[in-house]
């Protein structure tokens, strides 16, 4: 998240939001200073390890250094008064005005500064979609020139492809997923994502796949209230379907509780099964290159099977490696025949154990609830 100084005008809570920039040039005191984060993305690089800033372009805190020096940065009201994004609860910031060309040459600086000066790896842009494309499409070009920055658009859409972001979020493979896990859609419900994800997006397009973040954690639910019983299968297709699988801070620990965005709530770090379940799973994804990311991995093709209600079935293939997924997305247990012979015939290896199974269009599988079953091409 916005490692900035927080504002304190209108502040939310006792620690405010870290989306409140008060000085986009600054580390904010209460987690360290610059030498420090320095040497945090130092000793990260030296771990093979990448570290991208969460940047917040659309607004500020109230009591930005801007609203002094540079009034005319900002969008205001018909009194000239300054004014938080409309139609959002957010009346801890307001908006800056894209509109003005100087702005977005102090914002490119801005961007620029903590990749040439502190060595980061890249961006997660806030709420894309409320910035000009034409806008990131400048910063997105003048910082690869720098490096090759890792560029993330919190925002749905193919067109941020085209202006130079590398990954999107998939908020509606989540709202897929959970409506599917709370009975209210069928596995049928992904058909449709896949099949805009297939027509609608760039082939190499990276989309990113979570089960929890931290608006949905502070907001809405865990990630065992979003997905109860389904839990497990939910994070195994966020790891081997088209995506790149992101683990929200305490999911790995089990953390059952819905964070206080506002105010200190410690995570109570422990071990727990998940933690162990996204280790191997992460595992199988680095080793099996045809569940690398984009285009380097390979893309989902549809399983026809004999229960498409119930049942969600593909295959990920290239000339190295194969992975066939199947997911019983239902409560009851299910049987299920594949009948496309041709993408499943062979000899796979199941994940998680050490079973052999010989698959056919013959093969009858039987799964538990919420049940998935991963095989591996030897």
């Amino acid at each position: 998240m916005p490692i900035h100084p927080i504002g304190e005008k209108n502040r939310k809570g006792t620690l405010g939001s870290p989306y409140a920039v008060k000085d986009y040039f600054s580390v904010n005191p209460e987690i360290g200073t610059k030498e420090d984060l320095k040497n945090f993305i130092s000793t990260a690089h030296q771990m093979g390890m990448y570290v991208i800033l969460d940047w917040v372009a659309n607004h500020t805190a109230w009591d930005n250094m801007l609203t002094k020096t540079n009034p005319e940065y900002y969008v205001t009201d018909h009194k000239g008064d300054y004014i938080p994004t409309l139609w959002f609860d957010w009346s801890d910031i307001i908006d800056l005005n894209f509109s003005n060309a100087t702005l977005q040459d102090y914002m490119v600086e801005a961007m620029k500064y903590w990749v040439e000066e502190y060595d980061i790896d890249g961006y997660r842009c806030d709420a894309a979609g409320l910035v000009p494309n034409s806008f990131w499409q400048r910063v997105n070009k003048e910082l690869k020139q720098i490096k090759p920055v890792f560029m993330l658009a919190e925002w749905e859409g193919p067109q941020f492809y085209e202006h130079g972001f590398d990954a999107t979020y998939a908020w509606s493979w989540w709202d897929t997923m959970h409506k599917i896990a709370k009975g209210e859609a069928t596995a049928n419900a992904f058909n449709s994502y896949y099949a805009w994800n297939d027509g609608y997006y760039p082939n190499d397009a990276m989309r990113l796949l979570y089960v929890s973040n931290h608006d949905v954690n502070a907001w809405e639910s865990t990630q065992f209230e979003a997905f109860g019983d389904a839990l497990t299968a939910a994070i195994t297709l966020s790891v081997v379907s088209e995506g790149i699988p992101m683990i929200y801070n305490g999911q790995e620990a089990g953390n059952t509780k819905r964070l206080a965005f506002f105010e200190r709530d410690p995570i109570q770090w422990q071990t727990h099964p998940i933690s162990e379940l996204y280790q191997q799973l992460f595992a199988l994804k680095k080793s099996n290159s045809a569940l690398w990311n984009g285009k380097w991995g390979a893309r989902m093709i549809p399983i026809k099977n004999s229960n498409n209600e119930t049942i969600l079935s593909f295959v990920r293939e290239n000339n190295d490696d194969k992975v066939v997924a199947v997911f019983n997305l239902s409560a009851q247990s299910q049987t299920v025949s594949l009948l496309d012979s041709k993408l499943v015939e062979g000899t796979y290896k199941i994940f998680g154990s050490n079973e052999i199974q010989e698959l056919s269009a013959e093969t009858v599988l039987t799964l538990q609830p919420w049940e998935s079953k991963v095989f591996i091409r030897p």
